[in-house]
């Protein structure tokens, strides 16, 4: 039975379409992300499925239950937003323990669950402390643990490492996964941040312009992109995205056999995508150009190639080659993509 369900869900402030009759469904106990830019509905689904907003049509189901017509507070969602939203002149135990205590539950009830939420989270030395003395982590970890201190039926995180800085995102990402495993809690996480949405979804959902592009687990989803808006998404450095023809039955600029191309693709002209990590750089390579820029990142270094009238980007080894050297380089087998203009 999915936990959630999404169901021609449509919303708009003013003449702006935000969400257009969006469709899908989670499982049990997946923690699903939901990707896109700035302004393409990730946070309004998020007030609608809590019930901050009301959606225009379509219907919202929490497993059996309808959802999109009852108030926040009878839906047994926990939403956790960016800025922590924690209460600065209670302790940590006291903002644990907030939620509980405006549901009426007993003393001792609240006492043992802020014992045993604070251990959860890593926080059981630390409940005397208020949020000022916490570190930036520290402090979302209060805001996860006032979220499962509820025992909700799900959870829903709006960006809630943005304000970190990269280090700790990174250590936030791998803890916020383990904590929604062991919880098993259905989760629907929304960001901007491809490398979270890669590293921690089971299941990731692309969505632009208020409508999902592409729906899939990571690997999917990167290997197997559905347009070259999603393709040029996800990635880093960008996929090359090339226009492409057919002459003397081969696909060109690369004279690549036309073997290659997905069965029943038609389209005299098209789009070729090469992921930098799959332009490879070998004296043996079968195509040749000139490096014209050089990126170090340390262990890699990216690379602006010029062949013909293109400029490619490429990964290669951090010391492999220097600006304005001629290089070889060959395409991975197999690994180039195909979009229809």
């Amino acid at each position: 039975m999915p936990v959630l369900k999404i169901s021609a869900i449509s919303k708009s402030f003013g003449e702006k379409k935000i969400l257009d009759s969006l469709n899908f469904e989670t499982s049990d106990g997946e923690l699903v992300v939901v990707l896109g830019p700035s302004g393409c509905g990730k946070s309004t689904l998020l007030r609608l499925i809590s019930g901050l907003d009301d959606p225009d049509s379509g219907e919202i189901f929490i497993g059996e239950r309808r959802v999109d017509l009852l108030p926040p507070q009878k839906r047994n969602v926990a939403l956790v937003f960016q800025n922590y939203a924690l209460y600065p002149h209670m302790t940590v135990a006291q903002n644990l323990a907030f939620p509980l205590k405006v549901a009426k539950f007993d003393r001792r009830e609240i006492n043992e669950r802020v014992a045993q939420t604070a251990e959860l989270i890593g926080l059981g030395d630390r409940l005397k402390a208020r949020p000022a003395e916490l570190s930036g982590g520290q402090r979302q970890r209060v805001a996860l643990g006032r979220a499962i201190i509820r025992k909700p039926d799900l959870f829903l995180l709006d960006e809630p490492l943005s304000n970190l800085d990269a280090d700790l995102r990174a250590r936030m990402r791998r803890d916020i996964v383990e904590l929604q495993k062991r919880l098993g809690t259905t989760t629907v996480y929304v960001t901007h941040d491809q490398v979270e949405a890669l590293t921690m979804a089971d299941r990731l959902i692309v969505l632009e312009g208020g409508r999902i592009r592409q729906m899939g687990t990571p690997e999917e989803v990167y290997n197997r992109p559905v347009d070259t808006f999603v393709a040029s998404f996800l990635g880093t450095p960008k996929i090359n995205l090339i226009e492409g023809t057919i002459s003397d039955n081969k696909i060109q600029p690369f004279d690549l056999p036309v073997s290659l191309l997905p069965p029943g693709f038609k389209a005299d002209k098209f789009i070729s995508g090469i992921r930098p990590e799959d332009i490879v750089i070998a004296p043996e390579g079968q195509y040749s150009g000139i490096v014209k820029n050089v990126e170090y990142l340390g262990d890699r270094a990216v690379l602006s190639i010029q062949f013909d009238n293109l400029i490619l980007t490429a990964s290669a080894g951090p010391n492999q080659i220097g600006a304005d050297s001629p290089v070889r380089f060959s395409i991975a087998s197999g690994k180039v993509l195909f979009f229809q203009e």
